[in-house]
């Protein structure tokens, strides 16, 4: 639609949270960066999200620059799903791996419900739901992403050749290891009332979250190129029909002729993708064309 493709969401998702929080941040410096009685502490110089996100002015804008962002991220996940099922992506090998992409939707949803949640429940009104939807967002987003980077992995193996799924894989994987350290240092700095350094490292995590997303536009890239059936991914090619195909053809060989498969392939398909046809009544097996008939062989 409108000439864009599958990656527009993730990037659209991006830059609405990207705006969310510059717009949030950009007013309270504009305002004279002010220190809210209500929710700052009193050594805190520096805003959390959330402070501002508790304000009147803020509230309005947090809420629906998250929902927002995590609807269509949302959005995104579902459709990795529907076009590796159709073949624009590369498809799934075997079942274990379309269960790790349903658990990683899951808890992507999880995660957005956090995420919404908390903006709703600000931290000056309901501060215990609201610090522990933030571990809802936060949890469900990595969790997600091992789900993830399990699939990924697993598909990788099945698909060397496709480097992207690797490069998505190892982005992936950093973002689990860096939000996951910059998680724990952030509630450790909160615990020992480093508020200043809290506040910094809730930016940064939120900000990372943007690179996050923006990963999934390698993800769809691939789909640009397969939007006609005839471009499409094919099936795998799995381990057990090339075992039955070689039994085939060694039960053949045992019973004293040679037996031909197409090595996993679809039964009328050929080696090079063309159909077999069957021999017509009547129709010579060996055609003559292009030699010259030769009589029998005479002993001498």
């Amino acid at each position: 639609m409108f000439g864009l493709s599958y990656w527009f969401l993730p990037l659209f998702a991006g830059c609405v949270w990207l705006g969310t929080l510059l717009a949030m941040l950009g007013r309270w410096v504009a305002l004279g960066s002010p220190h809210y009685d209500n929710s700052f502490h009193a050594t805190q110089h520096i805003a959390y999200i959330s402070d501002i996100g508790a304000t009147s002015w803020g509230k309005p804008l947090f809420i629906t620059g998250s929902a927002v962002t995590v609807v269509v991220f949302d959005v995104a996940f579902v459709a990795e799903r529907w076009l590796r099922h159709t073949g624009r992506l590369t498809q799934n090998y075997n079942m274990t791996e379309k269960i790790l992409s349903g658990f990683a939707t899951l808890f992507a949803i999880i995660g957005a419900a956090g995420l919404i949640l908390l903006t709703i429940f600000d931290t000056v009104d309901y501060p215990h739901v609201h610090d522990a939807m933030l571990v809802v967002f936060i949890g469900g987003y990595i969790i997600s992403a091992i789900f993830i980077c399990a699939e990924y992995q697993r598909l990788g193996i099945h698909y060397r050749e496709y480097s992207i799924l690797a490069y998505s894989f190892w982005i992936k994987l950093a973002f689990i290891f860096v939000e996951l350290a910059l998680a724990i240092a952030f509630g450790v700095m909160s615990d020992k009332g480093h508020y200043n350094r809290a506040a910094v490292l809730e930016w940064t995590i939120s900000l990372i979250y943007i690179l996050y997303i923006w990963s999934f536009i390698i993800d769809f890239l691939p789909a640009t190129r397969t939007k006609h059936k005839s471009d499409r991914f094919p099936l795998p090619l799995r381990k057990q029909d090339d075992e039955m195909a070689m039994n085939t053809e060694v039960g053949g060989n045992m019973m004293g002729g040679p037996v031909y498969t197409s090595g996993g392939q679809y039964p009328d398909q050929g080696v090079n993708g063309n159909m077999q046809q069957p021999v017509r009544e009547g129709q010579d097996l060996y055609p003559t064309h292009g030699r010259t008939n030769v009589g029998a062989s005479q002993n001498f």
